[in-house]
């Protein structure tokens, strides 16, 4: 086990004039489980790559457990990797798959076995490990991925989007499994996914960039409930973030018939121009006055409910999604009226930062 450091690390491709992830300052303790999440093409699995020394460091510098791994070979890194694709041998059998590494590192044959077996038991596997791949559910080789990198026990586990190739029902179960998992081993573990609510429920931390640009790494309730940018906030939470481009007075922020109070400091910051205004579904509540909001779809998830609909703010037309009580949603087509719960309201500046309510 060993803590993480990238150190105004950036990678930049041959023919091109912006980085893949640029100055990323990161540190991961000693344990952790750390969630790189972006959209396409922001940075995360190149971050990764770099860890693992699949790519090319071209400034600054990341170490591993204190020691310096920036141009070291991947095979000197003591790292793990779980792919995507699995990338399993088809003609081995899972405990032949498993155990390879260690087979070419020259390990004892009981010792071989003995690692082998207690990763199939931690991970369900005992009765598989006389099968072939291909006589494996997608779910059963992505555990056996995890066994190969399990048995090697490296000082880091390195996950590139390991789940992507599962079925919605599989990839939640898998989940859950991966997390109890690292809890038990312990070992620092980085994991990459484009998607936020696996990035939400499986990590200790969240680090979220766009553009290789790192914007924010803290928990995912911190993420949730103070985004420091408008990216974030739209970024995080599903449905995501009502915004909204609207005016700020000195009374404060104009939301229909509510008025959104802001603080002196924000007002100065804001320099008396437009500020983006942020509400979450959840705080979207449904009233006799307020903001009318004409439905288009209703989504009835079984234990809760979202209606999406047009309203009228700053005098142009926005969608608006709501959460609403699921034993009487509205229906599609109908009007309803709305108000915000103004204490959970978040106000950006032009620039995109958070500002101070």
């Amino acid at each position: 086990m060993a803590t993480i450091t990238y150190d105004h690390a950036t990678r930049l491709f041959p023919g091109s004039d912006t980085p893949a992830v640029e100055h990323l300052d990161l540190h991961i303790e000693d344990g952790e489980f750390l969630v790189l999440v972006g959209p396409s093409g922001c940075g995360k699995s190149t971050s990764l790559r770099m860890l693992a020394g699949l790519e090319d460091v071209d400034g600054g510098s990341i170490l591993i457990g204190g020691r310096d791994v920036t141009h070291a070979e991947p095979k000197d890194r003591d790292i793990a990797m779980v792919f995507q694709n699995y990338a399993l041998y088809p003609h081995m059998t899972v405990a032949e798959n498993m155990g390879f590494a260690l087979k070419l590192a020259g390990t004892d044959k009981a010792e071989i076995r003995r690692r082998v077996g207690d990763a199939a038991d931690m991970l369900d596997l005992g009765s598989y490990l006389d099968r072939k791949p291909k006589a494996l559910s997608g779910g059963q080789r992505q555990r056996v991925a995890m066994g190969r990198a399990i048995v090697r026990q490296p000082q880091v586990f390195l996950m590139d989007e390991p789940l992507s190739n599962l079925d919605a029902k599989l990839r939640v179960q898998t989940r859950t499994q991966i997390a109890q998992l690292q809890r038990r081993l312990g070992t620092t573990t980085v994991y990459v996914t484009h998607d936020q609510v696996e990035a939400m429920t499986m990590g200790d931390r969240v680090a979220v960039l766009k553009g290789g640009v790192l914007q924010q790494c803290a928990s995912p309730r911190e993420l949730y409930r103070t985004p420091a940018n408008v990216f974030v906030a739209g970024f995080m939470g599903s449905p995501s973030m009502n915004l909204f481009t609207l005016p700020v007075t000195e009374r404060g922020i104009q939301f229909g018939e509510q008025v959104i109070p802001v603080s002196r400091e924000a007002l100065s910051a804001a320099g008396g121009t437009d500020v983006t205004f942020g509400i979450r579904p959840e705080h979207v509540e449904l009233a006799d006055t307020g903001l009318k909001l004409e439905v288009d779809v209703v989504e009835e998830l079984g234990s809760e409910a979202f209606i999406f609909g047009r309203t009228t703010v700053g005098g142009r037309t926005e969608p608006l999604v709501a959460r609403v009580d699921w034993r009487n949603p509205p229906e599609k087509g109908q009007v309803v009226y709305v108000r915000v719960d103004e204490p959970h309201a978040h106000v950006f500046a032009a620039t995109g930062e958070r500002l101070p309510r």
